[in-house]
């Protein structure tokens, strides 16, 4: 008997929520990283892997590495 499993698919909301940031901040990544794409739609409603999570936070990381070499603000 062969046993699929079911993908799990997270929202920008979760991702946002996984990664303890605000929701405009992933969105922003999302919108402005081309190489990030969702893997399914429900509705308007995109979904990501896994893989686009640590996708995510690769890119805050760097947008906030880039911002404390500026002497700006950092979120945290």
């Amino acid at each position: 008997m062969v046993t699929e499993r079911t993908p799990t698919l997270i929202t920008p909301g979760v991702i946002a929520a996984e990664l303890s940031e605000p929701l405009h901040r992933i969105l922003h990544v999302l919108r402005t990283r081309q190489h990030i794409m969702p893997v399914a739609r429900a509705g308007r409603l995109r979904l990501y892997s896994k893989a686009a999570v640590a996708m995510v936070r690769h890119e805050l990381n760097a947008i906030d590495a880039k911002n404390r070499g500026k002497g700006g603000q950092c979120h945290e």
